[in-house]
């Protein structure tokens, strides 16, 4: 049988005992771990809390994918629950920022983008969240249910929710330490995070549904990421459930 692209990327980045090949880390080279829109206006979001809310055996138990939803604005005090359930800085410790969701090697190569559509007091648009000030860089403002629904697939759900997460990678941050089996450090990551997501939707009281069918191409050039050195990994959207 042939093998195929995937199949020959599980082959050859496995490790075995004895073949690791060491390599030293350029320390002078790591890539930043925060990706800076600067020119961005700032949208500034609630401080999440860490109290109260269901708990998290009930959230585990009553987990769903959610494809319909009412036509409820997104609290934006929920925005700012979900950002920070995902990828929010929970402790600062000898220069160090830890966060919700585990990342190999600490290194956080996954970028979140948000295609807003009704979320309170904030314009419709594409959205970056900026980790570090817990805040939103707004990229583009308008309308653009539509185009996010026809890069997922055409799945009537990213039109009719409140948010579209979209989850991408910037590869050097794991290729530098990790070399090509990188590439599968990002899945993972990207994983955690959505498990997250899903998770915190429920202790919400608001439905999501994870995305992993789109067209990459699509979805970057909707970001403005060249598909290459960042790329889409990842969706979900989220909203009131019908």
């Amino acid at each position: 049988m042939k093998e195929t692209a995937g199949d020959l990327f599980q082959k050859e980045t496995k490790y075995f005992r004895g073949k690791l090949s060491g390599r030293p880390l350029l320390w002078h080279a790591k890539p930043k771990t925060y990706k800076e829109y600067p020119e961005a206006v700032k949208v500034e979001l609630e401080i999440p809390s860490s109290q109260g809310g269901l708990s998290l055996w009930t959230a585990i138990g009553t987990r769903r994918s959610v494809r319909n939803f009412k036509d409820i604005p997104l609290l934006k005090k929920d925005l700012s629950q979900l950002l920070w359930a995902t990828q929010g800085i929970t402790q600062r410790a000898m220069d160090f920022e830890f966060r919700a969701c585990p990342s190999a090697g600490a290194l956080y190569p996954v970028e979140t983008y948000l295609v807003l559509n009704s979320v309170e007091d904030i314009e419709r648009g594409i959205y970056h969240y900026d980790i570090r000030d817990h805040a939103l860089d707004q990229l583009q403002t308008g309308d653009f249910r539509l185009k996010i629904a026809q890069a997922s697939l055409d799945q009537d759900m990213a039109f009719a929710s409140n948010a579209v997460f979209v989850w991408t990678a910037l590869f050097a941050r794991a290729k530098w330490k990790y070399g090509q089996r990188a590439y599968r450090y990002v899945y993972l990551d990207a994983g955690h995070i959505a498990q997250n997501f899903a998770l915190a939707a429920v202790g919400l009281h608001l439905g999501s549904c994870q995305i992993g069918a789109l067209y990459d191409e699509e979805v970057n050039a909707l970001l403005g990421l060249d598909g290459e050195e960042e790329s889409v990994l990842y969706m979900s959207v989220v909203g009131h459930p019908r």
